[in-house]
């Protein structure tokens, strides 16, 4: 496989660039302006890019191209993953990460920070979340009503749904043989993103 040249590259890390910013990639319209260059030179760019196995374009759609192969950036994050005592206690700190796991970018939302920590418990079975799942969530304290939040009460953090009452705080479990916790003094660490299982 050739190398590419000085220009290529540049052209190259434009359309990786502009796909990061605007979710979409650029017309060889938009290549062409920005680097001044006719709109065949562009096309001649691209068209080497696709040789040398650097560009991928969908069935010679408009805005569809998708840098591959070796000059790819890796859009994965790294998200914390924390452990939880024998209490139940979420220590958010670097003294009680596990590792990390690696979550790809679109599946999250910019400008947000991330933790994870491994399921303990069945409470949250009619929900879908089981022991054993690795639940990722979103840092914040601000939850609407019935979202699935990690909620710290006694010291003791846990993941339920969320419901603000007149005065007080609900938490509801999803299993049915539990009854739902109240509470005027509840700290909200954060809202569930996604739930990722082994099977």
């Amino acid at each position: 496989m050739k190398e590419l040249t000085a220009r290529q590259k540049e052209v190259l890390s434009f359309i990786d660039h502009f796909k990061q910013e605007h979710s979409y990639s650029p017309t060889i319209r938009e290549i062409a302006d920005y680097f001044e260059i006719s709109v065949k030179g562009a096309h001649d760019h691209v068209n080497a890019l696709k040789k040398k196995g650097s560009l991928r374009i969908q069935n010679r759609r408009s805005r569809t191209m998708e840098v591959v192969g070796a000059h790819a950036r890796d859009h994965n994050v790294e998200i914390p993953l924390l452990g939880i005592t024998a209490a139940g206690t979420l220590i958010l700190s670097e003294e009680n990460r596990e590792g990390t796991i690696l979550i790809h970018e679109t599946a999250l939302k910019k400008n947000r920070k991330y933790f994870a920590f491994r399921v303990e418990g069945d409470s949250m079975v009619g929900a879908g979340i089981v022991e054993g799942d690795v639940a990722v969530i979103e840092k914040t304290n601000l939850i609407r009503n019935g979202e699935i939040a990690v909620v710290v009460v006694n010291e003791i953090a846990s993941l339920k749904r969320f419901f603000k009452e007149a005065h007080r705080i609900k938490l509801q479990v999803e299993d049915p043989t539990q009854p739902p916790v109240y509470s005027q003094n509840v700290r909200v660490l954060g809202r569930l993103s996604q739930i990722i299982r082994n099977y």
